[in-house]
């Protein structure tokens, strides 16, 4: 059945009003957490923030006080900023530093073009607390759900099978009654359905399956499965369940033996561990059915995945990568305004860092990242010095190329990213260039000692060091930074670039070209204008000869080069190297790697495998933040063949709704809700035709070209622009 029409094209849209009075703020957060009532802040002074429904904020006033009702009777006794003149919707507390255990109430007013002030925002408890060695990040608490089955089948005397509809992280609960005790029930968990209503007790990998014999007690009693612990996802290095919660398992299936009597839905249910997460936050439907599976296993990829509350590689290990947790990361600001549990990955990474060389360089991209979507860099100031290490300038040659080859990996350079004299470093290797896992994934890859790879994510990570340096008042550093981007890209292309065949090559002493050594240029937009379709063209070519976390930069270097098409293709291919594949196999959540044939040991529950959760809302709807904080927003549809799609993108301002229809070279309509106080630049496929005309809001307007796109600004409220 083809999918309905976006709905959000269809309504009469109200145009951005103009407001009579500043409204009441809404969507508060202390240090971005937006139920800080739950937990513990651990700053002294916390950041707080807020959104604007409607309107252009142009002052603010912030109160704090201990209860609420000293906040009641307007009175700031911890802090009142006064009145701020400023479009700012985040500050950091100005009061005197809270204590440990200080209970706090906290609201805001904002003044708009109108004029006066508007009404006060409904308050916003919070209690400060003291913050561990290593751990300065303030996080929601985990969750536990009690999730009912999908079905419940009887197979035989005291026989059953059930069906949770999804794979979770958790235990069983069963409501039982025997009479006289002594019995047990055999319990069999899996991710994998077997022939049958079985559970597969031979899944193969590292897809989880586990038997439990429960003894049953005399009389009616609720049990929960005790799950044993794994030795390796319990061992060094791997983050262990918070106290208080139970030794988890992911599956998605039970099988029964030996139940007295029936077992009605009622008396199971599968008691899982998330991290709190909000589904109505993003939606994303469109004109084809398999991308809109795609999407929903992505999705949910993301919340199953976050039962530890940090970001992990999947339940074989269960420990943080960087490269896995960006990824990871991408996806969780695609899919919820949700912003600590990344910021706690990235901080306890900063600390504990793993051995691949691109590694290292992802956790520059990951402060990055918390910094563009949240607007705070608190974060990157703390840890300045750790970012300058961990972008590994201290490996580079006179021409600014950087290489572990050398001698270049000194003791100096291992403690200074927290690999040598760090008692919590658990990994064998030292410093060793990956470009993509697992091996067989390389594209026939030549791992030379002057990689193209790693030196497209130094180049990657050295400019985003000079936007955030400019941020932090660091000017000189800035251009330092800039300068040292620029010298990186010239030496890429002077140096790893095949002018004859018009790509690049895996690196100095090769003339091998695999896709990786071109798709990660393309991507950081490293590859100049007038090689752009040469490299595009290999990178098309290839495939997808990448892992599921190569996918991710495969799939970004495509829409990078206006190949929305391919990119497209890719996501939707019926292939066994494809997100449907993963579904086809009977998973509900992402695998480690497209089939079990290309990775013996894969598990069904990685996150980095779900990088449609951030690529669609960032590249196919195109909203992504122009400016930190998305202060500004682009929006820049790239629909290659799908007639029809609409999505909601959380931000940290609030939800950005896209909707288009597409009739490919012939017409183009965009609808678009923008939060209130916020700017955006929106692009429409300029459809092949020179001029720059488009109508927006009913009106014929010039907008501006920029590649394959028409672009026009537009402030907050509802917009429509069309092209044909």
């Amino acid at each position: 059945m083809r999918p309905a029409p976006p709905a959000l094209l269809l309504l009469p849209l109200t145009l951005s009003p103009a407001a009579t009075a500043a409204p009441a703020p809404t969507g508060l957060r202390a240090e971005l957490l937006a139920r800080p009532e739950r937990t513990l802040l651990l700053a002294p002074k916390p950041s707080l923030a807020w959104t604007v429904p409607s309107g252009v904020q142009t002052a603010y006033q912030i109160l704090v006080a201990p209860d609420r009702a000293a906040l009641d009777a307007d009175g700031g006794t911890l802090w009142d900023s006064g009145r701020v003149a400023s479009p700012a919707q985040a500050a950091t507390y100005g009061g005197a530093p809270l204590a440990p255990g200080t209970a706090c109430a906290w609201k805001v007013r904002i003044w708009d073009t109108a004029g006066g002030p508007g009404p006060w925002s409904e308050p916003q408890a919070f209690r400060t607390g003291a913050p561990a060695p290593g751990a300065s990040v303030s996080v929601h608490p985990l969750e536990i759900r009690r999730i009912a089955p999908a079905s419940v089948r009887r197979t035989g005397n005291g026989t059953w099978f059930v069906d949770f509809g999804r794979a979770a992280f958790g235990t069983l609960e069963l409501k039982l009654t025997d009479p006289a005790g002594g019995g047990s029930v055999e319990v069999h968990l899996g991710e994998k359905r077997g022939a049958g209503d079985t559970v597969d007790r031979k899944p193969g990998g590292t897809i989880r399956y586990r038997r439990i014999v429960l003894p049953l007690k005399a009389g009616s009693h609720t049990y929960t499965l005790a799950i044993p612990p794994d030795k390796r996802n319990t061992g060094r290095g791997a983050v262990r369940m918070p106290e208080g919660f139970p030794e988890v398992l992911p599956f998605r299936y039970a099988e029964l033996a030996g139940v007295p009597g029936a077992l009605p839905p009622e008396a199971v249910s599968q008691i899982a561990v998330f991290y709190p997460f909000d589904e109505a936050a993003s939606a994303f439907r469109s004109s084809s059915r398999a991308l809109n599976e795609v999407w929903d296993l992505c999705k949910y990829s993301i919340q199953a995945t976050s039962f530890c509350g940090i970001y992990v590689d999947g339940d074989r290990e269960r420990i943080p990568y960087e490269a896995d947790a960006y990824i990871n990361q991408l996806c969780h600001y695609g899919v919820d305004a949700e912003y600590a549990m990344a910021r706690r990955s990235l901080e306890f990474l900063i600390r504990r860092p793993a051995w691949p060389t691109e590694w290292i360089l992802h956790t520059v991209l990951m402060a990055h990242a918390d910094w563009e979507y949240t607007g705070d860099s608190q974060l990157i100031a703390a840890y300045w010095s750790d970012l300058k290490a961990k972008t590994l300038e201290a490996l580079a040659r006179e021409d600014g190329l950087i290489s572990t080859a050398g001698g270049r990996v000194t003791d100096e350079v291992l403690r200074s990213i927290h690999i040598l004299g760090n008692p919590n470093y658990i990994h064998g290797a030292k410093l060793r260039d990956i470009v993509d896992w697992p091996a067989g994934e390389r594209d026939g890859y030549k791992l030379v000692d002057v990689n193209t790879v790693v030196n497209a994510f130094h180049a990657c990570a050295i400019g985003q060091m000079a936007r955030m340096a400019e941020a932090l008042g660091r000017p000189g550093e800035a251009a330092a930074y800039r300068a040292r981007a620029d010298r990186v890209r010239q030496a890429i292309n002077e140096k790893l670039f095949d002018g004859t065949r018009g790509v690049y090559r895996d690196g100095e002493g090769t003339d091998h070209a695999a896709l990786h050594a071109n798709m990660m240029p393309l991507a950081f937009g490293l590859v100049p204008p007038a090689r752009r379709k040469t490299v595009a063209d290999f990178v098309k070519s290839r495939g997808m000869a990448c892992s599921v976390y190569g996918a991710q930069y495969l799939l970004e270097a495509l829409y990078a080069a206006d190949e929305d098409e391919a990119a497209l293709r890719l996501m939707t291919s019926d292939g066994d190297r494809g997100w449907l594949n993963m579904i086809r196999s009977g998973s509900t959540v992402t695998l480690e790697a497209w089939d079990i044939r290309y990775k013996p040991n894969l598990d069904w529950n990685h996150a980095w495998g779900a990088a449609p959760a951030n690529i669609i809302p960032r590249w196919l709807l195109g909203v992504r933040p122009l400016e930190p904080g998305f202060a500004k927003v682009l929006i820049q549809p790239r629909p290659g063949s799908l007639t029809e799609a609409e999505g909601v993108v959380p931000t940290i301002r609030g939800p950005v709704k896209v909707a288009f229809r597409n009739a490919p070279g012939v017409a183009f309509r965009l609808a678009v809700t923008i939060p209130g106080n916020t700017a955006a630049r929106v692009g429409v496929p300029d459809l092949g035709k020179a001029s720059t005309t488009v109508t927006l809001d009913g009106k014929t307007t010039e907008g501006t070209r920029e590649g394959r796109h028409v672009f026009v600004d537009v402030g907050w409220g509802e917009h429509v622009v069309e092209r044909r």
